[in-house]
């Protein structure tokens, strides 16, 4: 079991260095957001954003996960055709709605109440369009383990949008239009990077019983991938409707200060999927699946702790040439942080519970966890924005992703019956609580640093002494610190050792 969890964490490490270099690139993005365009045109980009978050769902149909299915198991077809048959139906598919936005681009801005915006809706088509061929690309590197590769491709396309926004919107003024001009760029140049695993894998041959398979897979997922992007995207609409593209402006900037929590679980799920497809029929599976849960919920936890406690600080810091991450106007909104970073890890949890869903070819089940999450949501906005402003809209992001982590729970339970090791959870818990608790109540001014330094090990500790790790666990732990002892000595003195 061990070997197979060092193994996901070897893939998630790898993943994980490019989704953290990647979202960091990206992050870089919101402190010039931030000083250059008024917080109206923030919320412009935030809202356009979220449309095509929508409409990645309905372009995509769920081909890349039916792929990863049918890809580990080859059950209808060969290797080449089982490649073909996803990535030529998205291609076309995603080319004629492309075109239909861009023909129809004035009306839909009419529609969503930006008359002005017609060129920003036909870049966001063009973007949609050059995204979703990547899909399919991506799901073959993911699961043929070219984890180094993916990572590669990735973060060359977020490097060539992070200096293209530069360029276009400090160098060139361009403002909003900028922005998705970047977008376009970025896209097309990474879709461009993948033709080579394009060429590989592209074949002859139509089978219409895999593709039959292929799309009743995949399409229960599009309801659940809409229902999933409302819960992530639909307060800001919400929140506009109820205030105004200011304060969506700053919810949004605020809002991403998440992405150091979502990029943890961005990538340990790029892992996990191919991951757990391809143990699902071990014989040690079921426990193999909940002890990922239990180490996946103790690292995320510790992520929770530690920008909880620090990440205002950074915020507030003057990093960018005298500009701090986020200008003062924005510091209001720095309330709603932890109440985003616990519904990420919410959302992990769910992301987790859910493989059994996935490996029974039960998908048509999907829909009932996100629009519970999605019903939530929706709700809790409409009820707790009126009350509490910003974070209300977060508070309801919270709730929605707890429903869908319990929803997802009950519902796989039924199909794939894994024990889950909720004592030990509940050990983490428990020493958050109290860590946090410590942290809310007192905060020393002077020594706040300090004192948040020894939350953290404290932390450490409380976990040890509810016995939280077995025997085995200390074993490795105490091993694995005693191989670090000695690699750090002199040379001298590890071979005296």
């Amino acid at each position: 079991m061990f070997e197979k969890l060092k193994r996901l964490g070897s893939d998630t490490a790898i993943y994980g260095v490019s989704t953290v270099l990647g979202r960091f690139l990206t992050f870089l993005l919101t402190p010039i957001y931030a000083n250059i365009l008024p917080p109206s045109d923030v919320g412009i980009i935030a809202t356009i954003y979220a449309y095509i978050a929508f409409l990645n769902v309905i372009y995509n149909y769920g081909m890349d996960s039916a792929y990863l299915r049918y890809v580990s198991t080859l059950e209808l077809g060969n290797r080449k055709q089982t490649f073909t048959v996803p990535f030529i139906s998205v291609a076309v598919s995603s080319l004629i709605f492309s075109t239909l936005v861009i023909w129809e681009s004035q009306t839909i801005a009419i529609v969503i109440g930006m008359s002005g915006a017609a060129d920003i809706i036909q870049y966001a088509g063009a973007i949609l369009l050059l995204d979703v061929i990547a899909l399919v690309p991506f799901a073959e590197l993911r699961i043929s383990g070219k984890a180094k590769q993916f990572a590669a491709i990735k973060l060359s396309g977020i490097g060539v949008n992070v200096v293209c926004n530069i360029v276009l919107l400090v160098g060139w003024e361009m403002g909003v239009q900028g922005v998705f001009v970047s977008g376009v760029i970025s896209s097309g140049f990474t879709l461009l990077l993948l033709l080579p695993t394009i060429g590989r894998n592209l074949g002859f041959g139509w089978s219409p019983r895999l593709y039959r398979a292929l799309l009743a897979f995949g399409l229960p997922s599009v309801p659940a991938g809409l229902g999933g992007m409302m819960i992530q995207v639909i307060d800001r609409p919400i929140l506009e409707a109820l205030t105004d593209k200011a304060t969506v402006g700053i919810y949004q900037a605020n809002y991403r200060l998440g992405i150091f929590m979502m990029l943890v679980v961005s990538m340990f799920d790029f892992a996990w999927r191919p991951f757990f497809m391809t143990h699902a029929r071990d014989p040690d599976a079921k426990p193999l699946f909940a002890r990922v849960l239990t180490y996946f919920v103790l690292l995320m936890t510790g992520v929770l702790i530690v920008l909880s406690f620090f990440l205002e600080e950074v915020v507030k810091l003057p990093l960018f040439w005298g500009y701090s991450v986020l200008p003062e106007p924005y510091w209001d909104g720095l309330t709603i942080v932890p109440v985003v970073l616990l519904a990420y890890l919410f959302l992990g949890i769910s992301n987790v519970v859910v493989a059994g869903i996935y490996i029974e070819k039960q998908t048509s089940r999907l829909p009932l966890i996100t629009f519970a999450g999605a019903t939530v949501n929706v709700a809790g906005n409409f009820l707790l924005i009126p009350l509490w402003g910003i974070m209300g809209a977060a508070v309801a992001t919270l709730l929605s992703y707890a429903v869908m982590a319990v929803s997802a729970y009950f519902i796989t339970q039924r199909i794939f019956p894994v024990k889950y090791e909720f004592s030990r959870i509940l050990k983490i818990a428990l020493a958050a609580l109290i860590i946090l608790s410590g942290s809310f109540l007192w905060q020393p001014v002077w020594l706040s640093f300090v004192w948040k330094l020894s939350l953290l090990v404290l932390f450490g500790l409380i976990i040890y002494w509810l016995k939280f790790f077995d025997r085995t666990e200390l074993a490795r732990l105490r091993k694995f610190s005693s191989v670090r002892s000695v690699s750090q000595m002199p040379e001298d003195m590890s071979r005296d050792a």
